[in-house]
């Protein structure tokens, strides 16, 4: 029973806080080629509203959101 999709690359971006958990995943995600899934675990809780808006404004993909404990993982796909 696993919904979480398998990632390409992981990032950890634990202790870092807004806007800096988006702005790696910015520079991350432009090295990587259309359908590839990004891994982003994060602490930050501006992380639940950052995310979702990026992706929204610049055409990726949130596949899935996990919480375990404190951090949270955000599986982005490169959609363009």
């Amino acid at each position: 029973m696993s919904d979480i999709p398998r990632a390409d690359i992981t990032m950890d971006l634990k202790g870092l806080a807004c806007p800096m958990p988006v702005v790696k995943v910015s520079q991350q995600i432009k090295k990587m080629q259309v359908g590839q899934v990004l891994a982003a675990e994060t602490t930050d809780p501006g992380a639940h509203a950052d995310f979702p808006a990026w992706a929204k404004s610049t055409g990726n993909e949130i596949l899935a959101v996990d919480t375990k404990e404190n951090v949270t993982t955000f599986y982005i796909k490169k959609l363009k």
